[in-house]
């Protein structure tokens, strides 16, 4: 039963996680409003501060784990945001709303290094898998709940929120639920983390050898690409609508960026049974070009049609994530900590690819052809399906043995 608790405990920790980190899409028009952001490069600078604080920060929190120990960091990771939010919900600027970004992205670095182990050790080895895609199902939820609830406070916001910035209730919202968090880490006794010899950072030794390795500089471009593709359709997605549609991101921009969270929770649900039935490579290609081809359709479509097919660009990108970590760890032979770290480095991509979206769209004035560099993104992923040569493939239900 105490098991039972501490997994509830967990799995609220990653809603509070994906609620807090997935929010930023739905506020880029409100953002750019607030602040009269005249250049969408500096819109672009929002995430990009968020998700710089993941390559600083991958490495440095699994050292800590080790040195520190799991509760420690819990509490630093949770804290972390708490003074983020806190900070802009007090001196809302566009710089401090950056660094606000930025201190909130360290402390989500620190949680989501520390729950794949954590997890692992509350639930049980042998239950990890159920466990990590129950974890991956709540994680889906909250970012598909998140701009439901940022539209609620648009409409009905905080009296503390100010005059004609009526966002900013959110983060009197996160720095509620975050000290909710932080008492919820210190009343609770969770088990001692034994980190596997394939979840440990190695020396500097491991590194060399690994960046000497190809396939581990092919792999983090492709995930650093995937998470370009993921945020930039996110935070683009309402503003786009907004700009060519006509569309209120308050009310349906904001139910747009949910459903793309939406349709990519039914994606990996139905991912589950397909990763039994099909090799992995060949649905990381089916997911490529379908994503390629709803997202050509988004950009040239109008505005009935606009508005489906950018969601559903979230359902073909559903299985890209966990296909590309399975099939990088599955082709290297050893060190699995130390590129799991490198790995998780590459989510810096999060903070480049609306940097350069926003950057070509000032360049050439148009959102939509900025939005096209999302096609060279997904290109290289596609590029990565037939290239891939795992050690280990998944395991099909027609496999013998």
């Amino acid at each position: 039963m105490k098991r039972i608790g501490l997994l509830a405990v967990i799995m609220v920790f990653w809603f509070v996680i994906s609620f807090i980190t997935n929010i930023l899409g739905p506020l880029i028009p409100d953002i750019v409003d607030s602040f009269n952001l005249t250049k969408l490069t500096l819109a672009g600078f929002i995430p990009s501060s968020f998700f710089v604080a993941y390559a600083v920060m991958s490495i440095p929190a699994g050292v800590m784990i080790e040195k520190w120990g799991e509760k420690t960091v819990l509490l630093i990771g949770f804290s972390m945001p708490l003074i983020g939010s806190v900070l802009f919900a007090f001196l809302h600027t566009y710089p401090i709303l950056l660094a606000s970004c930025f201190i909130i992205g360290l402390g989500m670095a620190m949680l989501q290094t520390v729950m794949n182990p954590l997890q692992r050790t509350v639930g049980g080895e042998e239950h990890y898998a159920f466990v990590s895609d129950c974890g991956q199902v709540v994680f889906s939820s909250a970012s598909f709940v998140s701009p439901l609830v940022y539209s609620f406070y648009v409409r009905n916001p905080m009296k503390v929120a100010p005059e004609g910035m009526p966002w900013i209730s959110l983060y009197y919202l996160f720095g509620a639920v975050l000290v909710a968090m932080l008492i919820i880490v210190a009343l609770c006794r969770f088990p001692k983390i034994d980190l596997k010899s394939d979840e440990k950072s190695g020396g500097k030794s491991t590194y060399i050898e690994l960046f000497k390795d190809k396939t581990v500089w092919l792999f983090a471009l492709c995930l650093f690409f995937y998470t370009s593709t993921e945020q930039g359709m996110s935070n683009s997605m309402s503003l786009f609508l907004e700009r060519y549609h006509n569309v209120d991101p308050h009310t349906l921009g904001a139910s747009c960026v949910s459903w793309f969270w939406g349709s990519m929770l039914i994606g990996c649900i139905i991912g589950l049974l397909l990763l039994k039935l099909v090799d992995s490579r060949q649905l990381l290609k089916i997911s490529c070009i379908l994503a390629m081809i709803l997202l050509g359709v988004a950009l040239l479509s109008p505005r009935e049609i606009a508005i489906y097919a950018l969601p559903a660009v979230g359902f073909a990108m559903s299985l890209m994530f966990p296909i590309i970590i399975s099939l990088a760890l599955n082709s290297v032979s050893r060190h699995h900590g130390s590129f799991a770290g490198i790995m998780c480095t590459a989510i810096v991509g999060g903070a480049i690819g609306p940097l350069l979206i926003g950057l070509l769209s000032d360049t050439v004035s148009s959102l939509r052809i900025g939005m096209c560099l999302i096609f060279l993104f997904i290109s290289y992923i596609l590029f990565m399906a037939f290239w891939a040569k795992p050690i280990i493939k998944n395991k099909l239900l027609t496999d013998k043995g």
